[in-house]
């Protein structure tokens, strides 16, 4: 027997704001809400205990640096890594230097909180 991802906690100063732009990156849909503020997003239709994780937006102003480093990588679904990158930029995200080459076949972004993520070149097919 083993254990799965089966959600993502990320810490953030706007909930709202990070719920409302992961889900448009994601295609998530808002599937519960915390009397503490927090988001849960996750696939429509499926939810919790689906095959993808769902992403748990926690209000936090205050630092941690115990905390894990945790970072995500997407993938384009139903474009190509070009389009994606635009329609990510579009949505918010911005071009993170986190020490890279040049010569990736990945972009490293910042969802609009400086969270880094990455946007990869492979694309996968929709689960």
């Amino acid at each position: 027997m083993a254990s799965r991802i089966s959600e993502l906690v990320l810490d953030c100063e706007d909930p709202e704001r990070l719920a409302a732009f992961w889900s448009a990156v994601l295609d998530y849909v808002e599937l519960d809400r915390e009397e503490d503020g927090s988001i849960e997003i996750g696939p429509a239709g499926v939810g919790f205990g689906g095959l993808q994780p769902t992403l748990i937006l926690s209000p936090s102003t205050d630092p941690k640096p115990w905390k894990l480093p945790l970072h995500l990588d997407v993938n384009a679904t139903d474009r190509d890594q070009d389009a994606e990158l635009e329609r990510l930029l579009a949505l918010g995200a911005r071009p993170a230097d986190v020490g890279q080459t040049g010569e990736e076949n990945w972009h490293v972004l910042q969802d609009p909180e400086g969270n880094v993520f990455c946007l990869l070149h492979r694309r996968l097919k929709p689960v």
